[in-house]
């Protein structure tokens, strides 16, 4: 088995409950690790026999663009948009970063992670 990890991708959008999270927008970062049998990208050094990780970026730069409530909502939809485009991912590890969340009070982040399994 192998792991791509896509870490620290930066996102501007406009997610959240609150109306003024929906108009102002605010600053999100992504970060993903899918696990596959790469042995066949390991023996044939072909793109055609991995998880490519340019389209696994497209993948959720597509569903950044898309609003959401809840990060959980969020999270279950890109999820969903890569175990469809990437049918031999076995695993899916994702965490969603909202930077600067309105709680009245000074926080650098809240984030939720998830794990998905086949």
């Amino acid at each position: 088995m192998g792991t791509i990890l896509l870490e620290g991708m930066e996102f501007f959008a406009y997610h959240g409950c609150y109306k003024e999270e929906q108009i102002i927008g605010t600053k999100f970062i992504v970060d993903l690790s899918v696990e596959f049998d790469a042995m066949p990208a390991e023996r044939s050094d072909h793109l055609r026999d991995t998880v490519n990780y340019a389209a696994l970026f497209q993948c959720v730069k597509r569903e950044m663009g898309q609003r959401s409530h809840l990060l959980e909502h969020l999270a279950w939809r890109i999820i969903g948009a890569i175990r469809q485009e990437f049918p031999m991912v076995g695993e899916i590890e994702l965490k969603i970063a909202k930077i600067n969340p309105p709680m009245g009070g000074k926080m650098r982040q809240v984030s939720y992670k998830t794990l998905w399994k086949k």
